[in-house]
Formats: C-alpha cells, structure tokens, sequence
C-alpha cells in the first residue's frame, strides 16, 4: 500500500511538472499535401507554446467546405481556425462573420503578394492569412513529349494541348494524353472548367446577371473538355479530383495535367512522384483570349467572429506561425526548399534556394500575378472572380452545374441537356437572389 502511495504521489509530482495544456484549439483543414505537412511540423508550435494543443479536423474538400459553411452561419462553434479561401473571405467578412488577423511584429504582412492579399481582405482589413497561394499552370512530361517529337510551349493553347494529348495517349502502356478535374464542385472541376469558359470567351452572368451557361463558348469549352478527356483521359476521370489527379501525376499514368501550381513541388519530389526529373512546366492553355485563363486561390486561415477571447488568442498566434518567413523557412529545413508554401511571400521567390529548388518558380509567380479577378472575362461581367462569382449564391450554383458537367462527362447526359440544365437551376437561385425578375 505505501508502494503504491508513493507511486501515486510520484506521478501526480509529474503531472504537475507538465505543461498544462490550457486551450484545445480545433483546426479544420483540406487535405492537401501542404496541410498534412502543417500538421507533421504542428509539434514545433506546441513546443513553443505549451499552453496551447492543437487538434486537427483534416477533410476532403467538397467536405471541409459544406462543414465550415454550415458551421459558422449556424454559429455552431466547433472550429477555432478554419481554413477557407478567396471566395468565402470577403462575402463572410461583410457578413460578420470573421474576426480579422492580427499580425505580430515580425509578420512583416507588406511582404504578401498583392494579388493574394487583396483576394484575403475586406475594406483594406486581412480578414484570413494565406498558408499558401496558388494560380493554374501545365505540368508535362518532358520524355514523353520528347519521345513524340514534339515541342511544349511556353503560351500553349488549348488546341495544341489536345493535340499532344493525342499523340501521348498510350493506354495500353498505362499512359494517358491528360488528366483534368472531373469531380463535381463549385472549387473542383468547376474551378478548371470557369477558366476554360473565360479563355473561350464566355462568362458565368451578363451585366444584368442573367446565367449564360447556354451560350456558345460555355458549349464549345464544356464540349471541348469532355471530348478531350473521354478521347485522352484515365478511365473514371468523373470522379477525379486534385488528389487523383496528382497520385495519378506521380505514378508516370499522365503525359500533362492541368491543375494548381502548389502541385508544382510535390511532382517534382523524387520521394513521391515516380516522374519527378521528367516534369516541365507552362503556362494555363488559352483558346480565343488569354482572359481568365489562370485561376487564383489561396487556401488561407482564418478566425470565426463567434470564437472567444482566450481561444482567439490562440488561434492568431498559431496563424501567425503557419504562416510567416519563419513557418517558410522550417518547411524548408525538414523537407527541402522545394517543398515550401508558396504563392504567398514576396521573400520565398527572393531566395536563391527556392529558386535553385523550384524550376517552376518563375512560371507560377508570372500566373499569379497575370491573374485579375477584376477582369476576368472578354465581355464585361458584373462579378469579380476568376474560377468563381464572388456572390453568396454561386456556391450552390456551382455545385450544381459542377454535377450536371460531371453526369456529362459519364455519357449519362448530353453537353447541351447539362448546361440547359446547369442554366435554369442558376436562374433559379439568381431570381431567389432577387438579382433577375
């Protein structure tokens, strides 16, 4: 017995001797490649920060979207941080929504890319902070395209992708011509196929907000999309997103893909991508007008308005740390320059070592920086955003249209049923909206 109370008294003296761990705060986030790293250094802040645990809710992204959504418009509570994006920011800070971010002394917030933090504020104010930033590009195989003769270039259009794509496409050696988003979603497929509608000449709403999903260059890029991955692209591209896609990418199975720059780092990881010394790098391709034609996005963190004091406290300071110079050059000692965040920080692309580690730098600085959400479109729209409409409806409507594409792309309807489809049910919410009679 007195064995056992000294043991006791032992282990409660120990108990006492570690950090208590005064705030549990819950992170919700995408499960991309750059977010399970944050997750793997997250010990690194603890460390830092013994009064604060982190606890990760990590979701698939047509997930963590309807989560987040319902949750802070229900005022529900669960998250402390979460992780949204260029299209949740400014209509959510307008409604109250967010908390702004409060940079700490060394943040150094002048050094963010302009494009990105624009596309993060409201009224001037950061109302998220950019883990990291992102615009479209090509990515290829140079040995495939070597092997058939053929040359990348620099400006491809989409013409020419389709093309290569044809002289690529070997399915009996595993190899397929391209790979593009198919998943339905207003920020999966919907996001690669609004740029291919801008660089085709359309628009999602005219200047008196009537859909336009029935015109000529919704039918011609929606037609052209489906064609070219039916005719080239891996069998079930329906249902392939970003993390297919990428995994697909890696296993040698796509001659290009279409898709974010943050891809860029880890197609090139020997540690990961089976192809990764034979990757070269383009711009997005174009068809009538160079408009549009690249997104931009940033996955970014932000604060819910409903968040109290001593949880809010916690949540800027681990904001603060994820994504400052500092968070850049961690990533950079545990996992190489090649694997940083980027698309953020005027400094990263300064570095020589990332220079010397990301040879597509250069090309995905030149798509962030082309891309304006201001002016999107050949014909004048009333909306600002590239791969969306920055209005509270488009996200039910481009979950919509994103299913009738994806059911088009399966052979189950017609291209010209999809978006006839697609069109009434935005006219649908546009008239709820009280934007059209």
């Amino acid at each position: 017995m007195q064995a056992k109370l000294i043991a006791g008294a032992t282990a409660l003296g120990l108990a006492a001797m570690l950090p208590a761990h005064a705030t549990d705060l819950v992170i919700a986030t995408v499960n991309n490649g750059q977010m399970i790293q944050m997750q793997k250094l997250t010990g690194d802040f603890e460390k830092a920060n013994p009064d604060i645990h982190v606890k990760w809710v990590t979701l698939e992204e047509n997930v963590l979207r309807q989560r987040v959504t319902t949750d802070i418009a229900t005022k529900g509570g669960q998250f402390d941080i979460m992780t949204i994006g260029m299209y949740e920011v400014p209509i959510w800070a307008k409604l109250g929504w967010l908390k702004p971010i409060k940079p700490d002394a060394s943040y150094d917030e002048a050094d963010l890319l302009p494009a990105i933090r624009q596309g993060l504020s409201y009224k001037g104010t950061l109302y998220a902070a950019p883990f990291y930033g992102e615009s479209s590009m090509l990515m290829y195989r140079k040995d495939l395209m070597k092997k058939a003769g053929l040359t990348m270039p620099a400006h491809p259009t989409w013409k020419e992708v389709e093309g290569f794509a044809a002289k690529m496409n070997d399915p009996k050696a595993g190899v397929y011509g391209i790979c593009l988003r198919g998943k339905a979603g207003w920020g999966e497929n919907m996001a690669l196929l609004s740029t291919m509608v801008n660089t085709f000449g359309g628009q999602w709403f005219n200047m008196q907000w009537q859909p336009q999903l029935q015109t000529k260059p919704w039918k011609e890029a929606v037609g052209f999309y489906v064609n070219l991955l039916n005719k080239y692209g891996p069998p079930g591209a329906a249902s392939n997103g970003f993390n297919a896609n990428l995994s697909l990418f890696d296993q040698g199975k796509c001659a290009m893909w279409v898709d974010a720059t943050v891809a860029a780092g880890f197609v090139s990881d020997p540690k990961q991508s089976k192809v990764a010394h034979e990757v070269g790098f383009a711009q997005a391709p174009v068809a009538v007008t160079p408009k549009g034609s690249h997104w931009l996005w940033s996955w970014a963190l932000a604060v819910p308005a409903d968040v109290d004091a001593k949880h809010e406290a916690a949540a800027q300071k681990f904001i603060n740390w994820a994504t400052s110079r500092a968070y850049v050059k961690l990533v950079a000692a545990h996992d190489g320059w090649g694997l940083v965040p980027s698309g953020t920080r005027e400094s990263t692309y300064d570095n020589p070592k990332f220079e010397a580690a990301a040879p597509w730098a250069k090309d995905e600085l030149a798509a962030i920086r082309s891309a304006n959400p201001d002016d999107a479109t050949l014909p004048k729209s009333p909306y600002v955003g590239i791969q969306f409409a920055a209005i509270p409806e488009f996200e039910a409507i481009g979950t919509t249209v994103g299913q009738d594409i994806s059911a088009a792309l399966t052979g189950n309807v017609s291209v010209d049923k999809a978006l006839a489809e697609g069109n009434a049910a935005a006219t649908r919410e546009m008239k709820m909206g009280g934007y059209i009679k």
